[in-house]
């Protein structure tokens, strides 16, 4: 499976940022993350950073592939929710912090993802979005029941309340969750915040995503189009995408070999020792005239 993936980032309108996100890489697949820290709770950008932390570190700590995909995804969520209610205490913090959460892991060609809040994953095809997220909001619920139109979703006093998240509260929040959807070469998986998704429809979405340009190139532009439109207004605005370019398998990467042990020295060849000429010839008459001497004797 080969990817492009691409991310953005603008602050908006706002004195902090409190959005988070993240793109967790291994051979085995590829985990995006994103959170929005609630701003109307102290701490938001301490609950975002904690979901991406924990994601990263469940994912490339743990077994991969993930056989379970559901299952781990849900454990990301509450092991972050019990320790913001944890840190709150600890901290003797008047409220919990509190974030949204959208992930989502791409394994072999199949996207498995969760979400709580109003912080989406939307899966554009063609350039038309084939799938997004619902959003656990409090006007998400009026519109299912028929209650107000999309278009009166934007103008709601109550646009902005979102009835599940991670921390905030003690209880536990419901994660929502989407398993096995297959994917097809150029689609591409998108998570974002609702500063982007507020400003910008997913029409509009889907025609900017066919834009000529790298995915961050492509996200840049999209990022400031909605800081544009929502102006003076703008919140934080994320988002992070993966396009699919290939479902061929990749083979791990090898695993350095180590490195061969040195070779011995050769051994240095003894030298020869240098002997002078004119001493030579002085021993070897020695010699000779020893062997006469001693023939002499001999012969008496």
């Amino acid at each position: 499976m080969l990817y492009e993936t691409g991310v953005a980032n603008h602050l908006g309108n706002r004195n902090s940022n409190q959005d988070r996100f993240d793109v967790v890489e291994s051979d085995e697949g590829v985990l995006l993350v994103l959170a929005d820290g609630m701003g109307g709770h102290a701490g938001g950008d301490v609950a975002a950073q904690a979901l991406v932390d924990i994601a990263r570190d469940r994912y490339l700590n743990g077994t991969r592939p993930v056989a379970q995909p559901g299952r781990f995804l849900t454990e990301i969520v509450l092991a972050t929710h019990d320790a913001l209610v944890s840190y709150a205490a600890e901290q003797n913090l008047g409220n919990i912090p509190g974030t949204t959460a959208v992930l989502c892991l791409i394994q072999r060609g199949h996207m498995d993802w969760a979400h709580v809040g109003d912080s989406r994953l939307y899966l554009f095809r063609d350039g038309l979005p084939v799938f997004r997220t619902t959003d656990h909001s409090y006007v998400e619920q009026l519109y299912r029941q028929g209650m107000i139109s999309r278009s009166e979703q934007d103008s709601h006093p109550r646009r902005n309340h979102i009835t599940q998240c991670i921390g905030a509260m003690p209880q536990a929040p419901e994660v929502e969750l989407g398993k096995g959807k297959g994917l097809r070469v150029d689609d591409i998986v998108l998570l974002c915040s609702d500063g982007l998704w507020g400003a910008l429809d997913d029409a509009q979405l889907g025609l900017m995503l066919q834009q000529e340009g790298s995915l961050d190139e492509v996200l840049e532009r999209m990022a400031m189009r909605a800081e544009q439109i929502s102006y003076p207004h703008s919140d934080n605005i994320s988002v992070v995408a993966l396009r699919l370019t290939s479902l061929a398998p990749v083979a791990p990467k090898p695993k350095p070999k180590p490195a061969p042990a040195p070779k011995p020295e050769p051994a240095p060849e003894p030298e020869t020792p240098h002997v002078d000429d004119d001493k030579l010839k002085d021993a070897i008459e020695q010699i000779e005239q020893a062997l006469r001497t001693y023939k002499d004797e001999l012969k008496r």
